[in-house]
């Protein structure tokens, strides 16, 4: 199962010890060599961002920082993963390095699986999406993992 570890905090908390960025570096190293970490980085500020925007049919785009936001992402991990308990445990350790080299650091990793645009039917699109998916479906056939994180493609409807 493909799993997405979203880092969110308080935008103004300054840059993080280098302690940390350390014991970061060696947990990605050993979930790369282990096979489970699949992609990582951390985000700039929101100062270097935009956002882009569709309401009431109109696009419209706005520069940052944004002013109004009290939490942002600071950064991200992919993860390939047997279970939703696995990337909890993943993600609680991630937390417990903060813990240990950034006293007084208040944040959260939200965990959220991953789907691929072949595990929605849309017609019209599906031939589209599979050939620009397919360099990613062939990783994942390679390492094994395809049958791992498939979900059926029809979500169910609570509308009669």
């Amino acid at each position: 199962m493909r799993f997405m570890m979203i880092v969110k905090h308080a935008e103004k908390q300054g840059p993080p010890p280098k302690a940390l960025m350390d014991a970061i570096e060696k947990l990605a190293v050993e979930e790369t060599k282990a096979g489970t970490m699949v992609g990582s980085g951390g985000l700039g500020p929101t100062a270097q961002g935009a956002r882009v925007r569709l309401s009431g049919g109109k696009v419209t785009v706005t520069d940052g920082p944004f002013t109004e936001t009290n939490e942002v992402v600071g950064g991200y991990a992919q993860f390939e993963l047997k279970s939703r308990e696995d990337a909890i445990e993943s993600a609680v350790r991630f937390m417990e390095l903060h813990k240990k080299h950034w006293p007084g650091w208040e944040g959260e990793t939200e965990v959220r699986q991953m789907f691929g645009p072949e595990d929605f039917a849309v017609a019209g699109c599906s031939a589209i999406w599979r050939r620009a998916a397919a360099p990613y479906t062939a990783q994942d056939r390679r390492r094994g993992a395809a049958a791992r994180w498939r979900v059926p493609a029809q979500p169910r409807s609570t509308d009669n």
